[in-house]
């Protein structure tokens, strides 16, 4: 064939094809690849390498669709498909008066039967689409799942002026400790997607051994480690900037529903917090002075996770996606993770926020949901394998504690 030729006379032809050569190649090369799995050797990397089997091949996220942002939005517009979920609702009253609700799909069942129960994201509830997606997968795998909703979302009446942030776990705490009065002999995982993540890693922190008597294992989603980072990323102009105002205006029009309760304290200015356009702006004015924060730069350091491993003591998986606008790689605490007792880090070189599409014609199963799935299976599984993990683990933190000791003196 005389490529000149062809040149001269259909040069859109040659350049289409050209185009398309070098999107595939960047696809193979630069986006199809195996996940980093970041985690120091131990029985809890022994058991992920052993059970995950999807740690082995390479994420190939949709091919039309890898870049962060559409990710992100398109893997939302897609779940929304899905059908709502009938639940069995149980409110539960907080000590200071306030309520929260789990949503179960399961009745009681068997006293022994596992249990997950998941926090959904900023204004998440148990219909999110990112939700239904995990607690289909949790179906499949024959255990009771619960879904814990915020105070004043899911359809819960806000009944105290006191919200919900990332940085307190109290009704958490209230809620799994109701779950294992409840049903004392069921093994129970806890999970959390985004804001829900950091709820449920402030409860690994702050509740330490506590938290290791309820639970068997813990997974976290697309968890923003380090928010000065993730702030920084997410107020990027344009298109993480407008995801920014996107989340911004969905905080106020949630304030905005529960403004009777919230209207009349003298800590904030509701009319100055509606009219936030960052999500830095709305947590300045409403959550840490809700939360009694100096600021919302102490807020942030309180939420913050990346510098707090060493204080979890359950075993914890963690998917992020080095691509995450919320969340980008320079603030995912890697080499942490390489020497923590308890906690795995997955990260995908794509994925974006919550996104996870693959394959060619994305339908409602996402690497995110498959990864969940093998989890949830292989510790119920395994149960007798986990008291080894978490037994490991433990004497790693005591010998390195020893060897402290040791330099020091």
């Amino acid at each position: 064939m005389d490529w000149s030729n062809l040149y001269s006379e259909s040069p859109r032809i040659i350049l289409s094809i050209t185009v398309g050569v070098g999107c595939l190649l960047y696809y193979f090369i630069e986006v199809v690849k195996r996940p980093v799995l970041a985690c120091r050797n131990s029985a809890w990397r022994g058991f992920l390498e052993t059970h995950l089997t999807i740690l082995q091949e390479k994420y190939w996220p949709t091919p039309w669709c890898y870049e962060s942002r559409c990710q992100t939005i398109l893997a939302s517009v897609l779940r929304s498909r899905m059908p709502d979920i009938t639940y069995i609702r149980e409110l539960l009253e907080m000590k200071d008066g306030g309520q929260i609700c789990l949503d179960w799909l399961h009745g009681a069942g068997e006293a022994d039967k596992p249990i997950v129960i998941i926090l959904p994201g900023l204004t998440g509830s148990s219909q999110s689409e990112y939700v239904k997606s995990l607690v289909l997968a949790v179906q499949e795998v024959g255990a009771r799942c619960a879904v814990f909703n915020n105070r004043g979302l899911g359809g819960i009446k806000l009944k105290t002026a006191r919200t919900y942030c990332a940085a307190n776990s109290d009704d958490l705490e209230e809620a799994i400790e109701h779950i294992k009065a409840k049903y004392p002999k069921a093994p129970l995982i806890a999970s959390g997607i985004s804001l829900g993540g950091m709820i449920l890693g402030n409860y690994l922190v702050t509740r330490g051994e506590q938290a290791a008597q309820h639970l068997v294992a813990a997974m976290l989603l697309s968890v923003p480690w380090n928010v000065f980072v993730g702030t920084k990323s997410v107020e990027k102009p344009p298109w993480n900037l407008l995801l920014n105002r996107h989340l911004a205006y969905c905080l106020c029009e949630s304030v905005k529903s529960m403004r009777k309760q919230l209207e009349g304290n003298c800590n904030w200015d509701l009319d100055h917090v509606m009219q936030s356009k960052t999500i830095r702006e709305f947590d300045s004015r409403f959550t840490a002075v809700q939360f009694g924060f100096r600021d919302v730069e102490e807020y942030y350091r309180t939420a913050s996770l990346h510098d707090k491993l060493d204080n979890i003591k359950v075993p914890l998986m963690c998917l992020s996606a080095a691509d995450d606008p919320f969340q980008p790689l320079e603030g995912i605490p890697v080499e942490e993770a390489n020497k923590s007792s308890h906690v795995a880090i997955v990260v995908t070189a794509r994925g974006g926020h919550i996104g996870f599409m693959e394959g060619i014609f994305p339908t409602n199963k996402y690497y995110s949901d498959r990864i969940y799935k093998q989890l949830v299976r292989g510790i119920f599984s395994n149960l007798g394998d986990m008291k080894e993990v978490k037994r490991e683990a433990a004497d790693y933190v005591k010998m390195m504690a020893h060897s402290c000791e040791g330099g020091g003196s």
